[in-house]
C-alpha cells in the first residue's frame, strides 16, 4: 500500500480556516477533536496527565492499584484514547492499560477507543494484538445494528492522522474481516481503498481472493482477482505466483480443469510470473485427475528441463496419478527415484502405492509396501486400510484373519474407524470360513460403533452357523449350532420388522 498516496488523501482539506484543524477521511470531511493530547501546548484534562504519569513512572506492581484509586469510577472512551495517545511510543504498555480497563470494568470501550489502540499496535507491527482488538471493535460495532465493518473503517480513517498510523492498519482490518467471516465487508474496504489509489499488501490481496473463492466459488474469486490487481489498467501491485496457485487450486477442487489451464497461461503470458514447484504440482494433478498421464509426464519433464527441482509434493502427485490410472510400475520407478534423489517419502507416498497395487489385484505387493510403511513408522489412512481388507478378502479365503488383524491393529494404533462396508465384508468372509467366534467379536465392535446389523449381516451368521452345524461331528454341538442359526433367523425377522416400522413412523 502506498504510504504517500494515503497521506496525500488524508491531509487534503477543503479551504480550512487558518486556526481550524481537520481530519479528512477518504470519503468526508469531519472535524477532529479540539485538542491533541500529544501536543504539550494543549490543555488536557488533569486526570489524563495524572494517569499517564502513573502509567509511565510507577513500578508495575503499584501502577495498577494507584491508577484504580486515582479514578475508581473509571475512564470514558475519549479519556482512554487521550491517555493511550500519550503512550503511543510504548505500545505494550498501551495494550496492558487496555486489558486492565477491560478486566476491571473501568472503561466501556467503543469503536473509537478501540481504533486508537489499533493504530498504535499496527504502527508498531504488533499484528496479532491489533487483530484481536479489531475483532473486538467489530463485535462492539455490531451492537447498534449498523454495518459494523463500515463503522470500524470510518473510525480508523477518522483517527488515522491523529495516531500517526501506518497504511498497514487497513490490511489488518481486511484480514480481521475475513476472520469474522465478513467477506462483503472486506471486499467493500478493498474497493474503497482502491478507488482512492491505495493498494493493499500482496498477502492481503491473496488472502481476500482465497477466502472469496472458498466461501463463494472459484469464479467469484477470479472476478475479484481481476478487480484487485486491475490487470486492464495501470497498477502498482502485481499478482505473484501464490495468487495464481490459490486460484488454480480453487478451480481444480471444483472440477474446472479448463480454467486451471487458463490461469496457467495467464500467469505466464499476462502477468509474466514464473511458476514454482507447487504450481507445476497443481497442473500435474489436474492432468492426472483427467487421466491425461501423457500431459502430466510432459509437465514433469518440463520441470526437469527448466531446473525446477521435484519436491515430495511433486513426487506424490505423480505417484498418485500413476497409481490411480493403473500405471503402478512407473509409480514404483518414481518411488525408487525419490530415494536416489534424497527426497524423503511421506505416508501419502505409501498410501498411493498400496491402493495402486490393490486396484491392480496384486495384494501381495500391496502387503509388502504396507509392511515397509509400518516399519518406517507411518500410519495408513482409512481408505488404504479398507483397500487392503477388500484385497485380502476378495478371493483369498485363507487371508481373512490377516485382514481382521490389520483392522484391529489400525484401530488400536491410529484410531482408525472402519466403515460399515468394512465390518460387513469381514463378518461375511469369517462366517464363510466358519470362524464364528471371531465374526461375533467383530459384530459386537460394529454395534458398539453405532452400526446396526442389517439383513446381509444376519444372513452371513445364519449361513455360517448352519454350515458349521452340518460339519460338526458331535451330535450335541451340531444341535447347538443349528439352534443358534434358528435363533438368529428369528432375531433377524424381528429386527427387520422393527426397522420397517421405524421407517413408516418417520415417513408419517
Amino acid at each position: 500500500m502506498s504510504s504517500a498516496a494515503l497521506k496525500r488523501i488524508l491531509h487534503r482539506t477543503l479551504n480550512p480556516k487558518p486556526d481550524s484543524t481537520h481530519s479528512i477521511s477518504l470519503f468526508t470531511t469531519v472535524p477532529s477533536p479540539p485538542s491533541d493530547p500529544s501536543n504539550p501546548t494543549s490543555s488536557p484534562d488533569p486526570l489524563i496527565t495524572d494517569a499517564v504519569s502513573i502509567l509511565t513512572h510507577h513500578r508495575s506492581k503499584s501502577r495498577w492499584s494507584t491508577l484504580r484509586s486515582l479514578n475508581p469510577s473509571g475512564f470514558t472512551p475519549s479519556q482512554f484514547s487521550d491517555i493511550t495517545l500519550r503512550l503511543r511510543n510504548n505500545p505494550h504498555l498501551s495494550l496492558r492499560f487496555f486489558l486492565f480497563t477491560r478486566r476491571n470494568s473501568l472503561c466501556s470501550h467503543d469503536v473509537h477507543s478501540c481504533s486508537t489502540l489499533i493504530h498504535i499496535l499496527a504502527r508498531s507491527r504488533l499484528k496479532s494484538h491489533a487483530r484481536d482488538v479489531l475483532r473486538l471493535a467489530l463485535r462492539i460495532a455490531s451492537e447498534d445494528g449498523e454495518d459494523r465493518v463500515s463503522k470500524v473503517f470510518r473510525s480508523l480513517i477518522k483517527s488515522y492522522n491523529r495516531c500517526g498510523s501506518a497504511p498497514f492498519v487497513f490490511d489488518l482490518l481486511i484480514k480481521s474481516c475475513l476472520d469474522s467471516k465478513e467477506i462483503d465487508g472486506a471486499v467493500m474496504v478493498m474497493r474503497k481503498l482502491k478507488s482512492k489509489g491505495i493498494n493493499l499488501q500482496i498477502s492481503t490481496c491473496n488472502a481476500l481472493i482465497s477466502e472469496v473463492s472458498r466461501r463463494r466459488d472459484a469464479s467469484t474469486g477470479y472476478k475479484l482477482y481481476r478487480q484487485v490487481f486491475g490487470l486492464d489498467e495501470a497498477n502498482k501491485v502485481k499478482p505473484n505466483v501464490n495468487t495464481f496457485n490459490l486460484m488454480m487450486v480453487s478451480f481444480y477442487r471444483e472440477g474446472e480443469t479448463e480454467m486451471v489451464q487458463r490461469i496457467w497461461r495467464e500467469m505466464e503470458e499476462e502477468a509474466g510470473c514464473f511458476p514454482n514447484v507447487y504450481s507445476y504440482s497443481v497442473l500435474m494433478e489436474t492432468y492426472c485427475f483427467q487421466g491425461m498421464m501423457v500431459e502430466a509426464e510432459r509437465v514433469w519433464e518440463e520441470m526437469r528441463l527448466k531446473g525446477v527441482v521435484h519436491d515430495v509434493v511433486a513426487y506424490n502427485t505423480m505417484i498418485g496419478g500413476l497409481c490411480t490410472n493403473l500405471e503402478v510400475t512407473k509409480a514404483m520407478e518414481l518411488f525408487q527415484d525419490m530415494g536416489l534423489k534424497g527426497v524423503e517419502c511421506t505416508s501419502l507416498t505409501y498410501d498411493h502405492l498400496v491402493k495402486g497395487y490393490c486396484k491392480m489385484k496384486d495384494v501381495d505387493s500391496a502387503m509388502v509396501v504396507y509392511r515397509e510403511m509400518k516399519r518406517k513408522g507411518f500410519e495408513a489412512e482409512g481408505l488404504t486400510v479398507e483397500a487392503l481388507v477388500e484385497g485380502l478378502c476378495d478371493g483369498n479365503k485363507d487371508r481373512v484373519v490377516e485382514a481382521a488383524e490389520i483392522v484391529k491393529e489400525a484401530v488400536r494404533e491410529s484410531e482408525f474407524c472402519p466403515s460399515r462396508k468394512c465390518y460387513e465384508l469381514l463378518i461375511k468372509r469369517l462366517c464363510e470360513e466358519g470362524k464364528m467366534d471371531r465374526a461375533l467379536s467383530i459384530q459386537a465392535e460394529m454395534v458398539g460403533r453405532g452400526f446396526k446389523p442389517n439383513q446381509e449381516t444376519y444372513k452371513a451368521f445364519i449361513d455360517g452357523y448352519g454350515k458349521a452345524g452340518d460339519e460338526e461331528t458331535s451330535s450335541s454341538n451340531k444341535k447347538k449350532k443349528k439352534e443358534t442359526s434358528s435363533l438368529l433367523a428369528v432375531e433377524m425377522a424381528k429386527s427387520l420388522k422393527l426397522g420397517a416400522e421405524e421407517e413408516e413412523e418417520e415417513e408419517s
